[in-house]
């Protein structure tokens, strides 16, 4: 997402849970929505009713979209480890070209083992013919 899009976006969502029009938003009506949204049940940001405005801590415009940012970096990271360790070959400790061939192959990519050996080569920082989860990440950015 672009920049400005961005921004606009952080905007829209912060103004949902900023009912008051106050320039903050409760801590305690985010972590309801999210936890409601992990419940699969029906996500609406609402009044705190229960919390007064001096016990809830709140957050303004800047210090939410630091706090969606993370979770979206948390998210990718955590993304990065699954379809790295898809690939994994757990006797080497990374992926090697003969279990990046499986993987494409499960895929559906046909691949000769010498082109996996290819592909490895160009990630392969350290140049020890094995693609390490750094290396990987790198590779995914």
């Amino acid at each position: 997402m672009k920049s400005n899009k961005r921004e606009e976006y952080h905007q829209r969502v912060f103004s949902c849970f900023d009912k008051t029009q106050q320039g903050k938003v409760s801590v305690s009506a985010i972590e309801r929505c999210v936890d409601a949204i992990k419940s699969g049940e029906k996500a609406v940001p609402e009044e705190d009713t229960t919390d007064s405005p001096h016990t809830d801590k709140s957050l303004e415009l800047e210090e939410f979209v630091k706090l969606v940012e993370q979770g979206a970096e948390e998210d990718k990271e955590r993304d990065l480890k699954q379809a790295f360790n898809m690939m994994f070959e757990e006797s080497l400790q990374g992926i090697t070209p003969k279990s990046l061939k499986r993987m494409l192959s499960l895929l559906g990519e046909s691949k000769s083992l010498e082109e996996c050996e290819v592909m490895v080569s160009q990630f392969d920082i350290n140049r020890d013919g094995i693609i390490s989860f750094d290396e990987f990440r790198v590779m995914m950015q």
